[in-house]
């Protein structure tokens, strides 16, 4: 079996991440599932690794490694967000922190860098594990997503390479 080739690979990882949202939408509008604001900023993480992996699949090679080290960093920091949330969600319940205001008041009121920081921080609702398939929570299955999408776009940076 040949392994895909850059166009077909980014094109696979784009498809994948528009998979992941339409799963994402799902949980919310059919499962009832209301996201919260690490939820939705790890939504954006996907989203921004399927567009930059889409412009790699379609992008001459130089600049597809522009969009491909993009969709690289955005796979990243939405993994990193998966990860601070399932640590909100190991913490004894004495220790997470208090939900705080709903993020539609908090672009509201105030700066952008201030609510990535306090959204970042995390807060009671983060922590709360209200759904599971076989024993992981959303943001675990949301971080072996990121984990795996990190992987492969290494593979297809590191075969593009070569």
């Amino acid at each position: 079996m040949e392994l895909p080739g850059r166009r077909a690979g980014f094109l696979l990882l784009a498809l994948a991440c528009a998979g992941a949202m339409g799963f994402a939408l799902f949980a919310q509008y059919v499962l009832g599932l209301e996201p919260c604001p690490m939820c939705i900023m790890q939504r954006i993480a996907v989203i921004a690794a399927g567009i930059f992996a889409l412009l790699a699949a379609l992008l001459p090679l130089c600049q597809a490694r522009i969009a491909g080290v993009l969709a690289l960093l955005s796979s990243l920091s939405g993994g990193a967000v998966a990860a601070r949330q399932v640590w909100l969600q190991q913490l004894p319940w004495d220790q997470v922190p208090a939900c705080g205001p709903g993020l539609d008041y908090m672009l509201e009121t105030m700066p952008l860098w201030s609510v990535f920081s306090k959204v970042l921080k995390g807060s009671g609702e983060c922590a709360v594990v209200d759904w599971t398939l076989f024993g992981l929570s959303m943001p675990m299955w949301s971080g072996l997503f990121f984990a795996a999408s990190l992987g492969f776009t290494l593979f297809l940076l590191w075969r593009s390479r070569s």
